[in-house]
């Protein structure tokens, strides 16, 4: 048997038409109805107002930190050769001449009698005050010529006046002496009176 076919069902007129079936599709939305879109554009409009209110400050900066266009950068300083000055050589002070050395005389050579009252006189200096004349009596009274003796005063070159100091005490410690008998005593031991003097004055007249 071969395949049947049912007839397609058609509205004709004076026809009661069938139960129709909705269509499933429903129209779409407006795009700007939609709530996201309205989230972003309150996005948008409250960054651009933030932008605005910034935008004074960044321009300020970017003016600030960015180089000046008109300005050009001035070219490197290239090192000027100084010209080399002409070095003079300034002649050389004149040494001043060295002072003269003054050389020590030498000792005098002296013989066994002049070494030997250099020796003695210098013993009795050291035990007692003497005048120049009182040591070259001494000196002549142990044996020596006068000449030896005046050599050996002269090469030790005592101080008379501290002599006289040492006689004035000397004679202060043996015994008690008034103010002239002291001075006549020195006077008459061979000081001159103005050592004498000074004597005196020293241990307290």
């Amino acid at each position: 048997m071969g395949a049947s076919y049912a007839p397609a069902m058609t509205n004709s007129p004076g026809m009661t038409p069938g139960p129709q079936v909705a269509d499933e599709t429903k129209p779409k939305k407006p795009w700007f109805t939609r709530w996201w879109v309205w989230v972003i554009a309150a996005a948008v409009v409250v960054g651009g107002i933030g932008s605005a209110l910034g935008l004074g400050d960044d321009d300020e900066d970017l003016s600030a930190s960015e180089p000046s266009e008109t300005t050009a950068p001035e070219p490197a300083a290239t090192p000027s050769e100084d010209p080399v000055e002409d070095v003079t050589e300034e002649p050389a002070a004149e040494e001043e001449p060295a002072e003269p050395v003054e050389e020590e005389p030498a000792e005098p050579e002296m013989s066994l009698s002049q070494e030997n009252a250099v020796g003695d006189a210098q013993s009795y200096l050291a035990y007692s005050g003497f005048s120049h004349e009182s040591l070259v009596t001494q000196l002549e009274f142990e044996g020596y010529p006068r000449e030896d003796a005046e050599f050996a005063i002269e090469y030790l070159a005592p101080d008379w006046n501290a002599e006289a100091v040492e006689s004035a005490e000397s004679y202060l410690d043996y015994s008690s002496f008034s103010r002239q008998e002291l001075l006549d005593q020195l006077l008459h031991e061979g000081f001159t009176p103005e050592q004498a003097e000074h004597g005196l004055a020293a241990v307290g007249y």
